[in-house]
């Protein structure tokens, strides 16, 4: 592949390849297979010769040693950590969230695809800002933020580089995330659990052929949910409702019951889909199609199912409701919390139920709410 970029963001004449390359240190997950490395970063479970790189194109062999990514960012904003979105972790805080280049799938419709489709197209495209974890950490703190979240590309494939930052982050008392396809393993998992508070997954469909259609399988996901609530790190799920994709009655309903099946309390969040990177004639969600799914899943028994990214078209179900008493605890519009009820301890204060989730300490005191009328001034904002 032709470069784009140099390490400071400017043209050069370096490729890109060689470039991610300059960024890389000795990979903790792997292990050498007859002088190759298998990778046991994601469920594909690379087999590299030397020479050769993963599925990704990120990790990759040199003389035996599994070289991974590490020491830079290619996405930086302070977001809101419902844009992540999780509204069951610290409601109204800001999340540093932090990602490099490169992914283990190839969906059609990424929104992310200038980062994620690194050395896959020629048209993806970002500069590199080389960043230590400590100065990650600082400007963490620097914004205010909560939270330090592995999130724009697939986090999974550079999971050394987010657990340096996360053991920093931990020592200073924030709160750490991963935002990823789900395609994980036990490996991963068991790296990165000492410093996770959350972790999201985007449950793409449910339907394995077309799993495979975006480079993974329904199978790993499914199994990454079950496995992650195990271990009892919080978990939210993501489905993005793609027209003529994922949008039938029975895969929704097959969705939600498999989420029930993990737990109930598992907040399910139905997203709208918008024309994006190769899928440019599929019809945009309607408002509709995204109430139907919320149906579907309580039907099903989620207590808390979500429509996203059609903010203020979708009625109440941006809020969180108490799942025993029905009052509203949480009140959403888009990224922003218009009120918050929740007790100290996390329960509802009319009937004592404790929600799951992690909730703030001093209760509404300790969250920032939007006035009604001002919603959409709750946006990401760069850092410099």
């Amino acid at each position: 592949m032709s470069a784009t970029h140099s390490s400071d963001g400017t043209s050069g004449g370096a490729t890109l390849a060689a470039l991610l390359d300059a960024h890389t240190v000795p990979g903790r997950l792997f292990r050498s297979e007859a002088g190759k490395a298998r990778c046991l970063a994601c469920g594909h479970r690379c087999l590299i010769a030397p020479g050769k790189r993963g599925v990704c194109k990120v990790r990759y062999n040199d003389r035996g040693e599994l070289r991974v990514p590490f020491g830079y960012v290619a996405g930086l904003a302070c977001d809101p950590v419902e844009k992540k979105p999780f509204f069951h972790v610290l409601p109204g805080s800001d999340a540093l969230t932090f990602g490099m280049l490169g992914c283990d799938f190839h969906c059609g419709y990424c929104q992310n695809w200038v980062t994620s489709q690194a050395l896959r197209d020629e048209a993806a495209r970002a500069p590199l800002r080389p960043m230590s974890p400590e100065a990650l950490v600082e400007a963490a703190e620097r914004n205010g933020a909560a939270l330090v979240v592995s999130s724009y590309n697939e986090p999974l494939i550079t999971a050394e580089w987010a657990a340096a930052v996360f053991e920093r982050a931990a020592a200073r008392g924030l709160r750490c995330a991963f935002v990823s396809n789900g395609n994980a393993t036990p490996e991963a998992l068991d790296l990165l659990q000492p410093w996770l508070t959350a972790y999201k997954v985007d449950l793409k469909c449910f339907n394995d052929r077309n799993y495979r259609s975006l480079g993974g399988t329904l199978d790993a996901v499914t199994g990454t949910i079950a496995e992650v609530h195990r271990r009892g790190i919080w978990i939210e799920v993501v489905t993005l409702i793609v027209p003529g994709f994922n949008n039938s009655e029975a895969e929704l309903r097959e969705t939600a019951r498999f989420l029930n099946s993990v737990s109930p309390d598992i907040p399910w969040h139905v997203t709208a889909f918008h024309p994006d990177y190769r899928m440019q004639e599929t019809p945009r969600t309607a408002s509709n199609d995204l109430l139907r799914a919320v149906e579907i899943g309580r039907a099903e028994g989620l207590r808390f199912v979500y429509a996203g990214n059609l903010p203020g078209r979708v009625g109440a179900t941006e809020d969180t409701c108490c799942p025993g008493c029905g009052r509203k605890l949480i009140e959403r519009r888009g990224f922003a919390v218009l009120g918050y009820r929740l007790t100290g301890n996390g329960a509802c204060p009319d009937c004592d139920r404790p929600l799951p989730g992690v909730w703030p300490k001093q209760g509404g005191d300790d969250v920032r709410t939007a006035a009604a009328g001002n919603w959409w001034s709750r946006a990401p904002r760069r850092v410099a």
